[in-house]
């Protein structure tokens, strides 16, 4: 990777795409979240009536790139939407783990997908 690639220079060549098209009218928080489930959605609907196992996916180079594109654009407008609201994504990633540490304690729910509610 090239030295100059960092979450903050991707953010920032983020915000100069949106920018060099005028876009920034149309990047409102409500649209930007919409964007993002919408993203979401199309991530889903690349396995949407299957159900590979891992192996299955990443052997298969063209579903594999259909899954990384979609997964860019969740992340380019999650980038997009810290970007306007000035939330720092590695901080917010951070502190919501420390979160999820709590909610979650290993010697509660290791091996287990039960919610956290089934445990309080």
């Amino acid at each position: 990777m090239p030295e100059n690639d960092s979450l903050e220079n991707t953010m920032a060549v983020v915000d100069d795409f949106t920018r060099e098209r005028d876009w920034e009218q149309f990047h409102t928080v409500k649209n930007l979240m919409s964007s993002i489930s919408i993203e979401a959605s199309e991530l889903n609907e690349t396995l949407q009536w299957s159900n590979p196992n891992l192996e299955d996916v990443v052997s298969n180079a063209e579903l594999l790139a259909k899954i990384a594109d979609e997964t860019a654009d969740v992340m380019v407008y999650c980038l997009r939407l810290c970007s306007i609201l000035k939330l720092d994504p590695i901080r917010i990633m951070d502190e919501k783990i420390e979160k999820n540490r709590k909610k979650y304690p290993v010697e509660r729910v290791k091996g287990s997908s039960k919610k956290y509610t089934s445990y309080l």
